[in-house]
């Protein structure tokens, strides 16, 4: 039966759906979107450092094993 009822309202209802459940939703203030932005963005820088260090770490053993060996 509710397979029915979803037929006919087609893709109307879903958009009433939709547009309703949007409403409930509890949106950020700007202060909160903010210091969340600023977080992402320290955290991205912090991974971004380790990630060069590792593959600066990286680089320099591989070059000092070939310099060793003759490669």
């Amino acid at each position: 039966m509710a397979e029915q009822e979803k037929k006919k309202g087609g893709g109307s209802s879903w958009l009433r759906e939709t547009r309703g459940e949007l409403k409930k939703v509890v949106w950020p203030d700007r202060k909160t979107v903010t210091k969340n932005t600023g977080t992402v963005l320290l955290c991205s820088l912090c991974v971004g450092a380790c990630i060069w260090v590792f593959d600066f770490a990286a680089t320099s053993l591989v070059k000092m094993i070939l310099a060793v060996f003759g490669g």
